[in-house]
């Protein structure tokens, strides 16, 4: 799910942009076209604080193995730090304050009262047994106990973690504060305060910004083609929530390839890859294609749901969608966005249209302050009008100022993170 691009040095030979050199230099692009005071440019391009932690292990065997974790906090001038934590073998301090910053941006265009956060631990949760996994997850809260808090910076799921791991945390923090304390993690099963949507408001979110943008280019729904890479969590609510507005989802993915049926596909009816694993590729549809096939399918609207820096220089020339809306971080590169630009295709960035789990956590976290639960309507409704709000801002951004939707993206997240910090200004 990260966003890097790959560049090349003078010699030609290719590499990755890390995390935190991308997040940088949307930083920068962005300031050229906010007037920003330099000083808060220099601030926001460094965290305020990046713990790492040694996180020792009991294996199931008796032996003893040390795991290195990281909480990254990039900004908090709006509020509580905000963002996930990550079980992956490639997690690093990097990655951490380059997905921390984005999380800023994110909080900023959805206008939430929350600052950037972003952690992890670096380990393959495959390798863990569930009983190493609870152990692992407790000490990890432990270990960040004195920089979390419902207060302060409030973790949720992300890659390898999910509502089980926030579970532990919770209760992990909750026993060492002698309290329950629901609200420093979102993600939680409802069940402990977690909030009705929590798992579906990704997708969601996506198909709510995918349905207003349809309508801004003035097409007819009913009339849409949708191609979605990645049947997953993100995937699959967007794509059948644009199946249920009327248009016609004629191909999905998974790890393991894709299916195509020009007529549309039933979305309810292919289960998704959280769901069951190989369901995707394995169903009975006229066409199985490669995922790579996907992105080049023509269509009207093509979502990137899967993994980041899949629509690249090599093939943003060949994709034939007349509209991209990113449904998973950072599945486009730079250079495929300035091709895209000189096509003029539209893209809808990560940012805005999958920041539904951001905002039904905020919702969470409001939800376990009050001690009150919402319904999954409530939830629903709540998403939209906040999903609404945030793509009025942008389209402003877009009609007056003739800017992409990343640009205009990016420059009311800015905006409002920069007005924050003129209004406070620097103590002492």
């Amino acid at each position: 799910m990260g966003t890097a691009k790959p560049t090349h040095d003078d010699e030609g030979a290719q590499h990755e942009e890390s995390a935190l050199e991308t997040a940088r230099r949307q930083l920068e692009r962005a300031a050229s076209i906010v007037d920003v005071d330099d000083g808060t440019i220099e601030r926001l391009n460094h965290p305020e604080r990046v713990q790492r932690v040694s996180i020792p292990l009991k294996r199931d065997d008796g032996t003893i193995e040390v795991f290195t974790g990281y909480r990254a906090q990039h900004d908090s001038v709006r509020g509580p730090f905000k963002g996930g934590l990550r079980f992956h073998p490639g997690v690093t301090e990097e990655e951490c304050i380059g997905l921390s910053m984005w999380m800023t941006w994110k909080c900023a265009v959805m206008d939430l009262p929350f600052g950037g956060g972003k952690g992890g631990i670096v380990v393959d949760p495959k390798e863990l047994s569930t009983d190493e996994k609870e152990r692992l997850t407790r000490r990890f809260a432990e270990e960040l106990r004195d920089v979390i808090g419902p207060k302060h910076d409030i973790p949720a799921p992300d890659m390898g973690t999910g509502p089980q791991e926030m579970a532990w945390f919770m209760d992990a923090y909750s026993m060492q504060e002698g309290e329950t304390t629901p609200g420093v993690v979102t993600g939680k099963p409802p069940v402990i305060g977690g909030s009705y949507g929590r798992e579906e408001s990704p997708g969601r979110s996506v198909g709510i910004i995918a349905e207003q943008a349809i309508d801004y280019y003035d097409w007819d729904v009913n009339e849409t083609t949708v191609a979605v890479q990645g049947f997953g969590s993100v995937g699959a609510y967007a794509a059948r929530y644009l199946d249920d507005l009327g248009a016609t989802v004629v191909a999905v993915s998974d790890v393991d390839g894709a299916i195509f049926d020009p007529t549309g596909l039933d979305t309810q009816d292919v289960e998704d890859h959280d769901a069951r694993p190989g369901m995707v590729s394995g169903y009975d549809a006229p066409h199985s294609i490669t995922n790579e096939e996907l992105l080049e399918l023509d269509v009207d609207v093509l979502i990137p749901a899967a993994v980041g820096n899949v629509l690249t220089a090599d093939n943003a020339d060949d994709v034939q969608a007349s509209m991209v809306v990113e449904g998973a971080n950072g599945p486009t590169t730079s250079a495929a966005d300035e091709i895209f630009q000189e096509r003029d295709v539209p893209v809808v960035p990560d940012i805005l249209a999958n920041a539904g789990g951001v905002t039904v956590s905020y919702f969470e976290w409001l939800q376990d302050i009050n001690r009150r639960q919402w319904s999954l309507e409530r939830v629903h409704e709540e998403l939209r009008t906040e999903m609404l709000k945030a793509w009025d801002a942008v389209r402003e951004q877009v009609d007056e100022r003739d800017l992409a939707w990343r640009d205009a993206t990016y420059a009311v997240a800015l905006s409002r993170v920069a007005d924050a910090h003129d209004s406070r200004g620097l103590w002492p």
